[in-house]
């Protein structure tokens, strides 16, 4: 029988988030049930809020989560009830031309649940990236559940379900940052962060940290930078090259997603060197490079979604090393909140006071 629960709702553009009653479907063919026990703030749910991605109001919020599986449909087989999972906005199809080729993590046919959760006067709702878990339970695909070692707390665990992997994996998988390489990170939020501690763990001997606000700096020291660079006063260009020899560093990632550092980190690479835009930039974006300096530079320029990542192979890995306490997810936590005071997280977010809100429930 369908579910009643509390959940996060955003009716229309700019208005205040409330939470309300909604109703959740039991699991379909190929779906699955989850409690959810915690899920991260992250500025995806304000974009959607603002009407950044879509206007298919009224969305369901939140999607770096964790719990457990309740109940799942017909011809599920990778989770079962009772199942500690990180829920995934990438459930890889396996049929797809990229899958086929063994790319999953590019998969161009990836796939939520059918059944649609909705409010109580039978308005359906759109479930932010497919998943919707600003809620006590939520209906996703059972591919978007991925089992990880129960050992790791909810409110950690779930990071890895967006921001953290996004920008762990823009590091590792699209930069492939490497033992000795020099790394530099334009935006110290906690995509930057992440990436930084990607960097860390892959050993890049030099991590350099840049942005405009102080704070965000020493955060980013605390996630293994061995240097910064505060861009509101001073050429991050110039002053990468001169922590690199004069050369520049072999992975530059922009985790901010303007043109203009954007232009700065792909002047800030070596020759041959790569640029990773992990940032997510707003459809009005555009960019102005000589087409002679990406010719005569050599090297990469990638773009990373998700952090490349195949959350089967990479969400149990990592939750594997911060339980061995080589990656400190507990650092992105700055507070733990619970689901009414998430419009307050997402002013803590906008002003930067915050590297991540986590409700609790």
């Amino acid at each position: 029988m369908p579910h009643e629960v509390k959940a996060v709702i955003s009716r229309e553009k700019n208005a205040p988030v409330a939470v309300e009653t909604i109703v959740v479907p039991d699991p379909g063919p190929g779906e699955a049930l989850v409690k959810v026990q915690a899920c991260g703030v992250c500025h995806t749910d304000l974009h959607y809020r603002q009407g950044g991605i879509g206007d298919e109001f009224p969305f369901l919020l939140g999607h770096e989560a964790a719990g457990v599986v309740e109940a799942v449909g017909e011809g599920v087989t990778e989770v079962a009830p009772g199942d500690y999972v990180v829920l995934n906005w990438r459930a890889v199809c396996g049929e797809c031309r990229a899958c086929r080729r063994g790319r999953p993590w590019y998969c161009f046919d990836t796939h939520n649940a059918a059944q649609k959760m909705a409010l109580t006067d039978g308005t359906e709702l759109s479930p932010a990236l497919g998943i919707g878990a600003f809620a006590e339970k939520t209906l996703v695909a059972a591919g978007q559940c991925t089992k990880v070692d129960p050992e790791a707390s909810p409110a950690v665990a779930g990071l890895l379900g967006c921001g953290v992997m996004a920008g762990i994996g823009a590091a590792v998988n699209t930069g492939g940052v490497t033992r000795g390489d020099s790394v530099a990170v334009f935006g110290c939020g906690g995509v930057g962060d992440a990436a930084i501690a990607g960097a860390r763990l892959a050993g890049a001997a030099r991590i350099i940290a840049v942005d405009v606000e102080d704070r965000k700096l020493e955060w980013a020291r605390g996630f293994g930078a061995t240097h910064t660079v505060n861009s509101r006063g001073t050429d991050p260009v110039e002053a990468i090259r001169e922590l690199t020899g004069g050369n520049g560093a072999d992975v530059v990632i922009e985790a901010v997603g303007r043109p203009e550092t954007y232009e700065q980190a792909f002047y800030a690479r070596d020759l041959a060197g790569t640029v990773v835009l992990v940032g997510v930039p707003t459809p009005e974006m555009r960019i102005d490079l000589p087409l002679l300096d990406v010719f005569g530079r050599g090297g990469a320029l990638k773009s990373s979604w998700y952090g490349d990542c195949l959350p089967s192979r990479d969400f149990p890995m990592l939750i594997d090393l911060y339980l061995q306490g080589r990656l400190n997810l507990e650092g992105f936590v700055s507070e733990k909140i619970a689901l009414d005071d998430i419009e307050e997280a997402f002013n803590k977010m906008h002003r930067g006071d915050v590297l991540r809100s986590v409700v609790v429930l």
